[in-house]
């Protein structure tokens, strides 16, 4: 593989951000174990969250290698860094919740967790499959694993969109809620950042702001048969991926790094 024409930094952080929205999308939803609406969707989710994690430990593995400096590993990567060094959009790091201060676990809202795997996964179908085509041979076969299990989360998230906004006057009005509060995250999705645009210049990347149109089409049909109101997404444009993220990411973090923090040499 050819890192000449692109800063070897800048090319990590790409690979660093695709895996940094999988480990920590995986993570929010894992959260929903044991706490699923019903039996089926625990077991969904969980299942998600070990497709998602999949696809961060692959991407991780392949930084270490590309960074060949005998101290970077899988487990390095996702345990001990710290928030600015997290490059993952702002809107998987939320909670399960219309509040922007959720109290409680008692606050998480499923409408919110299927707007968020709707809307990141609808991207996702087309990062991936452009990434097939990627001059990174790695990362291409990556890509081409990553599509199938995310065309499944695309198609339950979708299924379970039309089927809450299609439903009672309360589910129809918590997923409207849900997509009015995280539509303006998406915004991100298209901001242009140097690790993108140089990643893209090289044949490895994908360039977001041409999927915007099919991505856009894609939600529309969704939100139609939902019966639901595509909400604007202006206002405030998140950072995450830049690594300045919201007060949530800590939280996420804490909990997630926490045994692997306490233990750092220990091996299972």
């Amino acid at each position: 593989m050819n890192h000449h024409a692109t800063p070897v930094a800048t090319y990590q952080d790409y690979l660093l951000h695709l895996a940094d929205n999988a480990v920590i999308l995986g993570q929010r939803n894992a959260e929903w174990c044991g706490h699923g609406p019903v039996l089926e969707e625990d077991l969904a989710l969980a299942n998600n969250s070990l497709d998602l994690i999949g696809q961060a430990r692959l991407l991780y593995q392949h930084v270490a290698s590309v960074r060949k400096d005998g101290r970077s590993s899988e487990d390095q990567l996702a345990y001990f860094r710290d928030v600015p060094d997290f490059k993952n959009y702002t809107l998987l790091e939320l909670p399960h919740s219309t509040a922007l201060a959720p109290t409680s676990s008692g606050d998480r809202d499923y409408a919110v967790t299927i707007a968020r795997n709707f809307l990141y996964s609808a991207l996702m179908v087309l990062v991936w499959d452009t990434l097939k085509a990627s001059s990174d041979a790695q990362l291409a076969a990556i890509a081409a694993k990553s599509l199938k299990e995310t065309q499944y989360h695309l198609r339950h998230a979708r299924d379970w969109m039309v089927r809450l906004g299609d439903g009672t006057d309360v589910s129809h009005a918590k997923m409207q809620a849900a997509l009015d509060h995280l539509m303006p995250y998406t915004q991100e999705f298209w901001a242009s950042s140097a690790m993108e645009t140089a990643a893209v210049k090289t044949g490895m990347g994908a360039d977001t702001q041409q999927l915007q149109a099919t991505w856009n089409a894609m939600v529309d049909d969704a939100v139609t048969a939902a019966t639901l109101k595509r909400p604007s997404s202006a206002g405030f444009v998140s950072t995450g991926k830049l690594g300045v993220h919201s007060e949530h990411l800590g939280f996420v973090l804490a909990e997630m790094q926490s045994l692997a923090r306490a233990h750092p040499e220990a091996v299972w």
